[in-house]
This record gives structure tokens, sequence and C-alpha cells, in this order.
């Protein structure tokens, strides 16, 4: 069995295509942290003459809200970003909806079976037997390694995590080098109910669409030491990973749904200029010197000039 591309990843000369992704989640209206991150994202592929992907990840059904996914296809649309792949657009992984792609996480639990184990904490035990205040990620203590410690109750699938470090050249960030058993711990593949969770599924979706480059907001930076061990162990190359800063309000808090932050469908009903919208962040990120209209295409020099290092050196 093999978990990755549908044939051969694409290539040029022997050299891998570059391919980054936008992937979010349709649990509520995007605002202009999304709006931002998915800009860099969208500059830094046509920069190095990529392929845009994009992808809905909607496996979390309990957080999903009707009419998420047809929004963020009208949001971007009117802000002016095209994908090459994805929904409506096609493409060789498809399909690039996650619900749609259950089977592949199958395999992957199949192929990292070794690593795995049931687990019948919740996650209370686990605060209480790691001494953790409420808040922040619980760092697993191996509770259930040998056998669910109540064995009729649901269980999870954890997988084992060594001690050791786990490094990366962050092309945002810098050199970076974690050790996820400090961090997390053993952590969760699988729900109790089944269902398969964020790590797993972003990873293996990212090998099978050949992802080569991944920027995302630097909050997703404390899940990259673990999903790079996800990579080692189904034997496929790390992209290359860039976190950027969060665009923030005037209080200094990051944009979020939970917080009411304006949508981008509000700004759109309220009659705000989309490429208007589009220069403010390119402003806001130094890409432009001064606040004007701007389409994407327009920035993609400017971009370059602004950013070589989210242009990183190869691909590897």
């Amino acid at each position: 069995m093999t978990v990755g591309w549908k044939g051969q990843p694409p290539s040029e000369g022997g050299a891998r295509v570059v391919r980054g992704r936008f992937a979010p989640s349709p649990t509520g209206p995007l605002h202009l942290g999304h709006a931002q991150s998915l800009l860099l994202g969208w500059l830094q592929v046509r920069a190095l003459g990529g392929r845009f992907v994009l992808r809905i990840e909607d496996i979390d059904t309990v957080r999903n809200r009707p009419g998420a996914t047809e929004a963020i296809y009208r949001d971007m649309e009117w802000l002016g970003f095209d994908w090459d792949e994805g929904p409506g657009a096609g493409g060789p992984a498809a399909p690039y909806v996650q619900s749609e792609r259950l089977s592949l996480y199958d395999q992957c639990l199949e192929r990292l079976a070794e690593r795995a184990y049931p687990c019948s904490c919740s996650r209370k035990d686990v605060r209480e037997a790691a001494a953790a205040p409420h808040g922040g990620e619980l760092v697993y203590p191996g509770t259930c390694r040998t056998g669910p410690t109540r064995p009729h109750a649901p269980t999870s699938l954890r997988l084992r995590v060594p001690e050791g470090q786990v490094a990366w050249d962050d092309l945002s960030l810098g050199p970076r080098s974690e050790d996820p058993s400090q961090i997390c711990g053993d952590f969760i593949t699988r729900g109790k109910d089944g269902s398969h969770v964020y790590q797993l599924a972003c990873v293996a979706d990212d090998i099978a669409m050949g992802i080569t480059h991944v920027l995302r907001g630097e909050d997703l930076a404390g899940s990259t030491s673990r999903q790079i061990l996800l990579y080692r162990w189904l034997d496929a190359e790390v992209p290359l990973f860039a976190h950027t800063p969060l665009r923030r309000d005037e209080g200094g808090e990051r944009l979020a749904k939970r917080r009411g932050s304006p949508s981008l469908a509000q700004l759109r009903e309220e009659g705000a200029d989309p490429a208007l919208l589009v220069g403010t962040l390119a402003h806001d990120l130094g890409i432009l010197d001064q606040q004007q209209r701007a389409l994407p295409e327009q920035l993609v020099e400017p971009f370059r000039a602004t950013f070589p290092a989210l242009l990183g050196s190869h691909v590897h």
C-alpha cells in the first residue's frame, strides 16, 4: 500500500514543482486574518511559479457551519484569488474536501499501527495525571501505553512519541527545534467517536497532494514537530514550513471568529472595495510603501523583493 501522489509528483527537469495550499475550515466566516495568510501563501506560490491548491478541512463536523464552504469560495473570488486545483477546479489529487478523503486517513492509520495504542483517558484524566492547570495544551503522560485504564470505556487512538528534538528551518521564524514528547506527548490520531483529527488528516493530505510549501499562521507552529514525525513515519518528504505573524486588532488581540472579528462577507455587504482591502493588507505587511488599491497578481514582484526568505533556497 502506498500513501502519496496518485502516480508521480509533477516535475520539471527532474525538480519537484512547487505546490502550496490554502486549507480553511468551514467553521465560520473568513476574516482579514485569513485573508492575510491567503495573500502570503498565494504570493509565495505565484512568485515561485508553482501551483496553488485549495483544500476544505471539514472533518470537524461538530464545528462546521452551514453555507460556510460556499462562503469561502465567494470570499476568495471576491478578493481576486484563484486556485489551480481544488473544488470547482479539479486536479490529480481530487477530491479536495477532507470529508471525502476518509479512506486515505484509514490507510495512514494502518501504516502507523505499530506506533498506535488505544487510550481511554479523558481530558480531565490527562490534566490530573499531568498536574496541569486549565488552559493550554496538555502533555499526555502515557497512562494507557500498556493498555486502556478503563477496559470497557470508549477509546481514542494515540501514537507513541519518542523523546528527542525535531528540528526544521522555518522560512519565517528561522531555525526551530522542539521535543514533541515534551510539548504534547503521545498524540491522538483518531477520536473516541471514530473521527479522524487534524494532525493526521493535514499531513496525509499534504503528502497525497504533493505539497512542498506550507505557509500558515504562527499559532500553528506548535503542531509542526509532531507533523514532521508523521511525515517521517509515513516515509514522505517534509515540506518547507513558514509560520507568519497573525493579524491583530487595535488592542493587539488576534483576529478570530469567536471574538466576532468583522468577516469578509460583512465587509463585502457593507460595500468595501476588495482591491483596497488587498492593498491595505499588502501595505500593512510591508509589500507596498503606501496604502492603495491592488490586485493579487500585481503584488507578486513586490512580494518577491519584500519577503525573499519566504521563497526559500530550494525544495527538499
